[in-house]
C-alpha cells in the first residue's frame, strides 16, 4: 500500500513563540517523500527534529497545518480515522494495556474487527512465537510485566492485526540487545512475506543499518535527505547525528 506526502507543513497553534508568523512556530516544513509496499523506512535525526510529529500525522493523530497526504492516491481527509487506522497502525513508545491481561490485549483489536476466535488465537499464537514471547506471558497484566516486556507486547499487539503500514516509534528503547536485533530480523520478513510497509524512528543506528532499506533524515522539521540505504555513509552520519544533537542540548540549555 503506498502513502505519498506532498509540500506538508505542521506549525504549533501558539502564534507568539515567532513574532510576525501567523501559522505559529514550525514542526515540520515542506515534507515531501512517497513510499511503497515492503519497503522499510529508518527515520533518524536528533531530539526535536519532527520525527514523532511525523508518525503522528501519518497515523492522523494530528493533522497537517497544509499539504496532502494520500493513501493509495486517496487524500487522507477523505478516508474514516477508523477505516485509515485499521490500514496504518502506530506503535508508541509507551503503550498501556489498560488493565487487560497480555492475551486480552492482543485479542481486543481482532475482537473488535468481528474476527472468529479461531482465527484471533491462531494470529496470537503465531506472533509470539515469531517474537519469542513465552505463553507465561499471556496471564500477566501490565504491572507484572518490565518495561522491555511491555514494548514487546505492543509490538506483538500491532502485528496480530496484520496492518499494511506499520508505524514504529523507538520500538527497541526498552528491549535488550539481543531481542532487539531478532526483532529487526521479524520486521524484515514481515514486510515481505505480508507485503507491509514499515517505518521506524530508531536513535540505534546499528539496528537501522539492519532493517532499512531507505532512510529519512530529518533536522529541524525539514527533510534533510532521503536515500536508500545502500547508499548512505553509516559512520559519515552517525558522526552528522551526534554533531546535530550536542547543538540540540546547547540550544537546549
Amino acid at each position: 500500500m503506498s502513502l505519498r506526502l506532498e509540500q506538508v507543513n505542521l506549525f504549533t497553534k501558539l502564534k507568539t513563540q515567532l513574532p510576525g508568523n501567523q501559522k505559529g512556530y514550525p514542526i515540520l516544513e515542506d515534507i515531501t517523500f512517497e513510499v511503497l509496499p515492503e519497503q522499510c523506512i529508518a527515520i533518524v535525526g536528533p531530539s526535536g527534529a519532527g520525527k514523532t510529529a511525523l508518525l503522528h500525522l501519518i497515523n492522523r493523530l494530528i493533522e497537517p497545518t497544509s499539504g496532502k497526504i494520500y493513501l493509495e492516491n486517496q487524500e487522507y481527509c477523505q478516508i474514516p480515522v477508523i477505516q485509515l487506522r485499521q490500514v496504518v497502525t502506530l506503535v508508541l513508545q509507551e503503550s498501556k494495556l489498560l488493565g487487560m491481561t497480555v492475551q486480552q490485549a492482543l485479542a481486543y483489536p481482532l475482537v473488535l474487527r468481528g474476527l472468529p476466535k479461531q482465527t484471533i488465537q491462531q494470529r496470537i499464537s503465531y506472533w509470539i512465537e515469531q517474537l519469542h514471547i513465552p505463553n507465561d506471558w499471556l496471564g500477566r497484566t501490565e504491572v507484572q510485566l518490565s518495561a522491555g516486556q511491555r514494548q514487546l507486547v505492543a509490538i506483538a499487539r500491532a502485528l496480530v492485526i496484520q496492518p499494511k503500514i506499520l508505524l514504529l516509534d523507538e520500538p527497541t528503547s526498552a528491549l535488550d540487545v539481543g531481542t532487539a536485533f531478532h526483532l529487526m530480523e521479524v520486521l524484515t520478513q514481515l514486510a515481505h512475506t505480508h507485503h507491509t510497509t514499515i517505518l521506524m524512528i530508531n536513535h540505534q543506528l546499528e539496528l537501522a543499518q539492519i532493517f532499512s532499506t531507505r532512510l529519512l533524515h530529518l533536522q529541524q522539521g525539514r527533510l534533510l535527505a532521503d536515500q536508500r540505504a545502500s547508499e548512505i555513509n553509516w559512520v559519515n552520519l552517525r558522526d552528522s547525528l551526534m554533531h546535530a544533537e550536542a547543538q540540540v542540548s546547547e540550544e537546549w540549555n
